[in-house]
């Protein structure tokens, strides 16, 4: 706040010419705040350009090192992961056809159309090849995803197992559909734990009206033979309520009525 200097006793007025204040007069307390800020800033500047001129190098090495990583990204792009994602497409395009004929169930000789499909025929990759070859790459992905559906329909459970492990998605259906075909792989197994766990991964996994029903109604009957009533009853219920008009819900009512007798 600005104050006047005394002369005396009396406080000098200023002046006025043409509505205009002259304060030759006043004077400030201080240092005035503006000031301040521009000489705080001033200083921290130069701080600045200090600690830069005293760490050039390091300051250049994380430029060089960032700008480096850029163009390796870049180029693995461009050179590497484009080329090989093409590439394991062109290779999985055969034991798909046959893997999708199989899916098919027409050949009288399915199993046979299955084990083509994982170990190739004719000097051509098959599933299993693509997989281990191509890894990382979303053919090699799928091409895990299929393997795993094939050894389950040829039974070879653990297989399928190794190989639908190594299958990710996010995707609306192949993610809780594999989630729900390793619960399959430890039924038959006889590993009930397991098969439940996996049976309720896949039935919250992705909610929709097609997966979800399927999975709580697999979890739900896993849930009765491994002792869990209470569980049972709450999914079967869901079933009802939720997916009124799944395949699942047609006969719901007899699938409550035995959770909860066990129960009792």
């Amino acid at each position: 706040m600005a104050t006047y200097k005394r002369r005396g006793s009396k406080i000098r007025k200023p002046k006025l010419k043409n509505n205009d204040e002259y304060l030759d007069d006043v004077q400030f307390d201080g240092e005035s705040t503006t000031q301040e800020v521009f000489d705080s800033l001033d200083e921290t500047a130069s701080k600045s350009e200090q600690w830069l001129e005293n760490n050039q190098k390091l300051v250049y090495s994380i430029l060089g090192a960032f700008l480096l990583g850029l163009l390796l990204y870049l180029a693995y792009g461009k050179f590497i992961s484009g080329p090989k994602e093409i590439e394991a497409a062109d290779h999985l395009a055969y034991s798909r056809v046959i893997f999708d004929k199989a899916e098919l169930g027409t050949d009288a000789n399915v199993d046979s159309l299955y084990n083509a499909a994982l170990n190739g025929a004719e000097n051509k990759y098959g599933l299993l090849d693509v997989a281990k070859n191509y890894s990382g790459t979303k053919a090699g992905n799928l091409a895990n995803y299929m393997a795993g559906l094939s050894y389950l329909k040829i039974n070879k459970y653990k297989e399928a197992i190794a190989s639908l492990d190594k299958f990710t998605s996010e995707d609306e259906m192949f993610g809780p559909i594999a989630q729900g075909k390793l619960g399959d792989a430890f039924a038959e197994i006889d590993m009930p734990d397991e098969a439940y766990d996996y049976y309720k991964k896949a039935s919250s996994m992705k909610i929709n009206s097609f997966t979800t029903p399927i999975y709580l109604f697999k979890a739900a009957n896993t849930a009765l033979k491994i002792g869990k009533f209470d569980e049972a009853l709450t999914m079967f219920e869901k079933i009802k309520t939720s997916y009124p008009k799944s395949e699942e819900a047609k006969s719901i009512d007899i699938y409550i009525n035995r959770a909860k007798y066990a129960t009792k």
